[in-house]
């Protein structure tokens, strides 16, 4: 019904109330009960309208589907309708339900185990009136929180970003009228119109197209639009055999076309992405678990120390409560609370050198999280192609060949003639320069500002004449008839003739070979047009046949003055080429132990030839279609897709089954992507990495990491990165708990054992502000080494407390207390402790931790092989801190505070020689390690 028809019902109704009194008791009652119940039963008809499925709608004819979705196709829907469907509906639109308040989601942040265990550390700190203690522990938790939740708060807009593609505005015929509605305002049964440009605004069923092509590539990975139909479809298989149907967010590359909303929101294919990204959860990091793993560990050490102080506090007859609160300074003290300082502010500064390498990583722990990664999942178009159509192959009718340079739609490259690599440029090859010239002329593409308006695949040949110096030769001749494209004839062609010339008209046709030919009785050579034979038109459809199974889309040309005897000029072979760099990336990360998989929507020709261009596997490449994952039980699909390089024509749903099974495998994924179809497996990922230029908003926003210029070999420097960031994380680890083991030493010996203490409470402190200060700090900061890259991954069962790396902090840990126990016997008197026994004490153990820091700079290598200045920041807190040590020992003012007194320049000289001990054996160890152990090369780890 239209609006005229509702207007005069409610005109009608208010005529009735108006009128009543007139009428006869009765009548205008029966009269209004009569449309009451008729505008009930439009509401129920209204309510009874349901969404199509995609594949049950391809099936429809359009007059049922009009009746389905109760519309008329030639007024479209009613007001009345419209408010109706959209209480039932709702709008076309994702809703986020953000639930959680931003102070709930600040408050999480101290869940972490070692931010519980720093804060009970200061209640403990409060009670027992250690104010100065406290303070500082709540302020390095507090710096740590807020800057983890920001980070964190600005990466989970994942689900919201999805508006962003749902497109703003169409055009929608409502009650006769065309109308320019916003896009959300649409409801199941709305008739859509589509031209060149547009973004589809919901799920459609197309009832009327003309040359209508859609780039569906952000769903289906496939680079080449999709030709569209209006036609009735048998069988409906996956979204990309669906040629009646168009997704909401793709685009109209070209033509025109018009049809019936069967999808909204999130019933529409892109709701079914929004709906797994909500269901989907982003893993825990391997630094996070560590992290957590640390923090157990050393509660479980706190508690020892407590235990042990008052089981030896009791048997010595001692009171247990003062016992108790020796035992829990003591396990304070040795808890770090400097460490999730250092790991956020070298977490920080990794994310501020990844800036300026193009990176933007938005998660902190993800850039650590890259040295564990041993596998990549890589979309291909987009990704590691650049979703350029390109002309790489030439084949002329007479027999030369030429490859051509140059990606993208820029006209940068040449042509060269094989196999003499002569560059071609017009017609100084005629064979070649009329090929080019008819691709060029039978074109409606059109290249602005290195990008193509109209198809993909010519805009490929404009760029071709580009190269070649012919872009302006369609310029000399005037069209006077087009036959388009269609999927049923797979060609195209164009009726012209030369401006200000009366020569006769010429044809210009271009599409699949075995089309073309079929209209040729000629072939060009050189110029001259011979008779065609039959073994002429084999050996092109050998050429043909050799051309499309390394993956190239290969169109063949020709001209003539009839469409039925027209010259064949040659064949074009065109593809999306890898992106620059790409293979060379490839290559480092799977020799430093990374798997490389290409996940595709593209045919398997395609993305074999892609995978044997960048090197995959060193060629040995094994295929698996998304139908193949399909049919594979769980248990089989992690053991199996281990051994595949390839994966072709993938869904969303499939892209996500690989990643879980490559995880319950025991890898840790990274999956690279730029499209729509690589949302929800960017979010399930280990890690998820977008481009910045060719990725979707939604692809961005699901990711951790986006590569600003959608450069791939920048993956290589974000992984070298990650592994840096732990090892520097793992020397400040070695450098604080062998100096806090070694200081607790101390004070437990001496309280055991009845002895005087060899430090004062200040002196501690001192040696706290060391431990907790600049030289521990400025080891996160330590440059990443050069050979990091080689290493292979880490896997993700590997600690921060490795066993090697207890037994170097407990090696180190006993020189310092052996040293410095000999230098407070040296030195004590029996008379009693004097204030020059606790200054040579005192010095004696900060220089052991001021050569204690220098040997933490690396786990492997010798100083000399990293280089004394290459840690800037290490060397002036080395100084600083050695500069404050001489100020404590010879300042009058700081020697009442710290009861110091001053020392001789021998003195000095024997306890520098002392404390270099600790460096000398850690890196005679380190050189022992290197002569006797031989690295081993792994591929990886799989647990």
């Amino acid at each position: 019904m239209g609006e005229g028809g509702f207007a005069k019902l409610f005109q009608k109704r208010s005529f009735f109330h108006f009128a009543q009194k007139y009428q006869p008791l009765g009548s205008g009652e029966t009269e209004e009960e009569t449309h009451e119940e008729c505008e009930l039963k439009i509401i129920e008809q209204e309510k009874e309208v349901t969404v199509l499925p995609p594949k049950d709608a391809c099936k429809c004819h359009k007059e049922d589907l009009a009746k389905a979705l109760n519309v008329d196709l030639q007024t479209g829907l009613p007001e009345f309708s419209v408010l109706q469907r959209r209480l039932k509906h709702g709008w076309n639109e994702f809703s986020v339900e953000n639930t959680e308040p931003i102070w709930k989601k600040y408050l999480d942040q101290f869940k972490n185990p070692l931010i519980l265990l720093l804060l009970a550390s200061a209640l403990v700190s409060v009670i027992t009136k250690e104010y100065e203690d406290a303070v500082s522990i709540a302020m390095a938790v507090l710096i740590v929180v807020t800057v983890a939740f920001i980070q964190e708060y600005r990466s989970e807009k994942s689900l919201e970003e999805l508006n962003k593609l749902v497109p703003p505005e169409c055009n929608c015929l409502r009650e006769g009228k065309l109308q320019h509605l916003l896009a959300r305002e649409l409801v199941p049964g709305d008739i859509v119109y589509l031209s060149v440009g547009d973004r589809v605004p919901a799920d459609l069923r197309l009832i009327e197209v003309t040359d209508l092509l859609v780039d569906e590539s952000s769903f289906t990975g496939e680079a080449e639009p999709c030709n569209k139909t209006d036609g009735v479809l048998l069988e409906a298989g996956d979204i990309t055999t669906l040629s009646n149907i168009v997704f909401m967010g793709t685009l109209v590359r070209y033509g025109k076309g018009k049809g019936i909303v069967i999808g909204t929101g999130e019933n529409s294919q892109f709701g079914e992405v929004f709906k797994m990204m909500q269901a989907e959860e982003t893993p825990k990091t391997p630094l996070q678990k560590n992290m957590d793993r640390l923090g157990k560990q050393l509660t479980l050490f706190s508690f020892g120390i407590i235990g042990l102080i008052m089981l030896i506090g009791w048997l010595q007859g001692k009171h247990l409560l003062s016992m108790f609160t020796i035992g829990v300074s003591l396990a304070v003290a040795a808890i770090p609370e400097g460490l999730p300082i250092v790991v956020t502010v070298t977490l920080v500064l990794g994310v501020l050198r990844m800036a300026k390498k193009r990176v933007i990583v938005k998660k902190l722990p993800i850039v650590e999280t890259l040295g564990c990664c041993n596998v990549i999942c890589s979309d291909k178009t987009g990704t590691l192609t650049a979703n350029e159509m390109t002309v790489t192959r030439l084949v002329t009718s007479d027999g030369f060949q030429a490859e051509v340079s140059g990606v993208g739609y820029s006209g940068e490259g040449d042509v060269y003639l094989l196999p003499s690599k002569e560059i071609l440029k017009q017609f100084s090859n005629v064979s070649v320069g009329k090929l080019v010239e008819a691709g060029c002329v039978v074109n409606n593409a059109i290249i602005r500002k290195n990008s193509v308006i109209g198809q993909p695949t010519e805009g490929a040949l404009i760029a071709l004449a580009m190269k070649m110096e012919l872009a302006d030769i369609k310029d000399i001749y005037v069209r006077k008839k087009e036959i388009p494209f269609s999927s049923e004839q797979k060609w195209m062609a164009v009726k012209c003739t030369l401006k200000n010339q009366d020569q006769e008209d010429i044809y210009f046709m271009k599409g699949a070979f075995e089309e073309v030919i079929q209209y040729c009785t000629l072939y060009n050579s050189s110029g001259i047009s011979l008779s065609l034979t039959p073994q002429q038109k084999a050996i092109y459809q050998q050429e043909e046949k050799r051309m499309g199974s390394s993956g190239l889309r290969v169109l063949a040309l020709a001209s003539g003055p009839e469409l039925g005897k027209l010259t064949f000029l040659g064949l074009v072979g065109i593809i999306d080429p890898p992106r620059a760099g790409v293979r060379e990336a490839v290559q480092v990360l799977s020799e430093s132990g990374v798997s490389v998989k290409m996940i595709t929507g593209d045919a398997l020709e395609t993305a074999v030839a892609i995978g044997q261009n960048i090197g995959l596997c060193n060629g040995k490449l094994k295929a698996m279609s998304g139908e193949e994952l399909d049919q594979l039980a769980e248990a089989e699909l992690s053991s199996t897709v281990k051994n595949v390089s390839i994966f072709f024509r993938t869904s969303p749903k499939h892209k996500l089954k690989i990643i879980k099974a490559l995880q319950r495998a025991g890898a840790v994924v990274s999956m690279t992507g730029d499209g729509v179809n690589d949302a929800v497996a960017l979010k399930s990922a280990d890690i998820g990495i977008a481009m910045g230029q060719a990725g979707t908003d939604v692809s961005k926003e699901a990711a951790n990491m986006i590569l600003v210029d959608d450069d791939f070999s920048t993956v290589m420097n974000a992984i070298e990165e990650g592994k840096g960031i732990f090892y520097n994380i793992k020397n400040f680890v070695r450098f604080q708990l062998s100096t806090s083991i070694s200081a607790l030493s101390l004070i437990t010996l001496s309280t055991v054992l009845n002895l005087p203490n060899p430090l004062n409470a200040m002196q501690i402190l001192w040696i706290n502000i060391i431990m907790d200060g600049p030289p521990a700090q400025s080891l996160g900061v330590e440059p990443v080494d050069r050979d990091t890259i080689k290493q292979p991954p880490r896997c993700i069962t590997d600690t921060i407390l490795s066993k090697s790396l207890i037994l170097k902090i407990f090696m180190s840990a006993i020189i310092i207390i052996s040293g410095t126990l000999f230098v407070f016997w040296k030195e004590n008197p029996k008379s009693g402790i004097t204030p020059r026994t606790t200054t040579m004490t005192f010095t004696c153990f900060v220089f052991f931790d001021l050569f204690n820091a220098l040997t933490c700079r690396s786990q492997t290598k010798l100083i000399l092989e990293i280089g004394f200045f290459r840690n800037r920041m290490f060397l002036y807190s080395v100084l600083g801190s050695f500069l404050g040590q001489l100020a404590v020992i010879y300042i009058p003012p700081l020697q009442k505070v710290f009861q110091t007194e001053n020392l001789g320049v021998l003195d000095l000289l024997f306890l520098t020689g002392l404390a270099s001990s600790v460096f000398v054996v850690s890196e005679f160890i380190k050189l022992c390690e290197k002569r006797c152990c031989r690295p081993k090369h792994t591929k990886g780890c799989h647990n």
